[in-house]
């Protein structure tokens, strides 16, 4: 595809009157949305200002190419506009900016639009092209002067960077990936400027992109076993374990367009650190930078999380639909019992959420220690399940398990060159998996047992005392732990009573339980710039299972931001379990949420439907006034893991 089938004399802004960086957005915004190719002008706008609060996109050499791929684009186009007097840009080389490059991309753009995008990327970095471009005068001489260079690089630059790569030198072999975070501009820009300096260098190169169209020119093991270093200029997650023991210098994908000779001069440098892969999320021993202690518990959690949020959709869903047939459809006792509605009750409640709190701990172990922290991770999952933990003994099964095989690597790093096919496949399993399997059952898991007996207790002496009491200590219970140990205490504690006649602990254990997943989802709906893309999706999720009496629903946000998340959800539920016996509501069965309550009498459904929306108001608001509006570091995180 041609560049001038995006870019056309519709989309052009010859003289742009802007004299700020947001005017500039205004305009091409304006322009694009004038020519037909945005459906939401508002949404893609907001796009393009997020796009910038993670970087700037001012390149510099006068350039500033904003863009954003959303679903509020109609179809792929390119804005141009120039201003001859120069527009503070906030730049990378701090100079005023003059030719913009407005890129907007659909969601879900097709590859030839991304590689007409990519190829315009490198046209900008020929100093010729800028100077044409500043001194035109018309559109139709715009486009002349882009097609001009586009056939000129018609395939050239992917085609110069095998060849220049294969060329004889004396000089040693230099590998690159450039990624950006919407892999449409930065990262091709990024892989032009290292590949013209190179050329200028009489330097071999090769750079790998990991654009939105998938990774190009793939670097191949006996390329990096040549290379005498390697440069990663990335904002995002790319696999770096392929470069161990190799010189590898890690930048951001802004400092592969403005100083590649600095950086290409380091890859020479064999003098350097080798750098030591420790999994995918390590970064280089060369790197002056260091991840905060926050931002690395943070990274390895939101790994655990992201993993087990399919699981308990998915299974959470599923217990939601067999309450359809009946609140004891699953219950073959019952005379309601239906056979595929407990099948489904056996695929989610024993199957998929037995699950979750190992692939927690799984997938934080693995973050840690990559696939030898994985097996231990999933054990001592298991362990906190058996033993009583719940998610919050997942966290910690997850963090010991990959720190411990971390110390265990560190120990036999040195065993002789024989020994080294059985670390992977019997050291490291057998140590980690027995040293966190004991750990859980004999440090972790007691304290929490020995709290689950003294909490049964204290909620047996209350139950004759005070109502309003009781439905509170019930209440925030069922929202400590979301699952584990304390709610499930609570819970036994209910149904326990509810056999002997007494409905009153149920009905506050059921609004307690009820009252997390919907309360996330209102917040995510009130504060929805303090959430990300991928944790708004579960906003009807978290509603349903909810509304089902399936608390699980909000234990990735508790995984995620437990100091926040579980205070919030405490007190709404304790209103809600408060304020549901205050009313005088009951509610005679021990399961179903929603369907079970309008099998209630009228006055009951009211009451307890009242108590339910005040405490899931009060928890909303709770969490998104004190959770704090998402850093570049999470969005950044966030994208990576998503």
């Amino acid at each position: 595809m041609r560049i001038t089938e995006l870019l056309t004399k519709e989309t052009i802004a010859m003289d742009l009157s802007a004299t700020s960086k947001d005017q500039v957005i205004d305009e091409l915004v304006a322009q694009l949305n004038s020519a037909g190719k945005l459906s939401d002008e508002a949404t893609f706008k907001q796009a393009i200002h997020a796009r910038e609060s993670q970087s700037t996109t001012g390149i510099g050499e006068g350039i500033a190419i904003p863009h954003a791929k959303t679903d509020a684009v109609q179809s792929t186009a390119i804005a141009f506009g120039k201003s001859v007097e120069g527009v503070d840009y906030q730049s990378l080389d701090m100079q005023p900016a003059h030719l913009f490059f407005m890129i907007a991309a659909p969601a879900g753009g097709a590859q030839t639009h991304l590689d007409a995008l990519a190829k315009l990327s490198g046209i900008l970095m020929d100093e010729d092209v800028r100077a044409e471009l500043l001194q035109a005068k018309s559109k139709e001489e715009v486009l002349n002067i882009i097609n001009k260079h586009d056939d000129e690089a018609s395939d050239e630059s992917s085609e110069a960077a095998v060849t220049n790569a294969e060329a004889d030198s004396e000089k040693g072999l230099v590998l690159a990936v450039t990624a950006c975070p919407t892999g449409i501009a930065h990262t091709y820009m990024a892989a032009d400027a290292l590949k013209n300096q190179a050329k200028k260098m009489g330097v071999p190169i090769k750079v790998e992109t990991n654009g939105s169209g998938g990774i190009k020119n793939h670097l191949t093991d006996e390329e990096i076993e040549k290379a005498s270093g390697i440069i990663v200029a990335a904002d995002v997650h790319v696999e770096t374990d392929r470069f161990d023991g190799k010189n590898v210098i890690q930048v951001p994908v802004a400092d592969g367009i403005k100083r590649p000779e600095e950086l290409i001069n380091m890859a020479q440098d064999t003098s350097r650190k080798p750098f030591v892969a420790k999994g995918a999320k390590q970064s280089s021993a060369s790197s002056n930078e260091k991840q905060s202690v926050s931002k690395t518990i943070y990274k390895h959690l939101m790994n655990g999380v992201s993993n087990m949020l399919p699981l308990v959709i998915s299974g959470g869903i599923l217990m939601a639909i067999v309450f359809l047939f009946g609140e004891n459809s699953f219950d073959p006792k019952s005379g309601q019992y239906n056979e595929f509605a407990a099948n489904l009750w056996s695929i989610g409640s024993e199957s998929a959420f037995k699950l979750i709190v190992p692939i927690l701990a799984g997938f934080i172990a693995r973050s840690i220690a990559d696939k030898p922290g994985f097996a231990s991770g999933l054990v001592g999952g298991m362990l906190a399940v058996a033993g009583g933990s719940g998610f919050l003994g997942g966290i910690i099964a997850g963090f010991l398990a990959g720190y411990l095989t971390e110390g265990i690597k560190y120990v036999f790093k040195n065993l002789p060159q024989m020994f080294e096919g059985l670390k992977p496949t019997l050291i490291y399993p057998i140590l980690s998996v027995s040293l966190t399997g004991l750990l859980m059952v004999y440090v972790v898991n007691p304290p929490t047992a020995w709290l689950n007996n003294l909490l049964l207790d204290g909620l047996n002496n209350l139950s004759g005392s005070n109502i309003m009491l009781l439905g509170l200590v019930l209440g925030a219970m069922m929202a400590i732990d979301m699952g584990g140990p304390f709610n499930k205490a609570a819970y036994v504690f209910a149904t326990a009573a509810l056999t002997e006649g007494n409905a009153a602990a149920i009905t506050a254990a059921m609004v307690g339980g009820m009252i997390p997943p919907i309360a996330i989802a209102t917040a995510m709906l009130i504060f929805r710039k303090k959430f990300t893309k991928a944790q708004k999706g579960s906003i009807i999720p978290n509603y349903v299972m909810g509304l089902s009496f399936i608390t699980e629903g909000a234990i990735p946000f508790a995984a995620a931001d437990p100091l926040r998340v579980i205070p919030s959800m405490m007190v709404g539920s304790g209103i809600g379990g408060a304020l549901a016996l205050g009313l005088g509501s009951r509610i005679q069965a021990p399961h179903g949420g929603i369907f079970v309550i309008f099998a209630t009498d009228f006055r009951h459904v009211l009451q307890t439907l009242l108590a339910v929306v005040i405490g899931a108001l009060v928890a909303a608001i709770i969490y998104g006034v004190i959770k704090p509006k998402l850093t570049k570091e999470q969005l950044e995180i966030a994208e990576e893991v998503e």
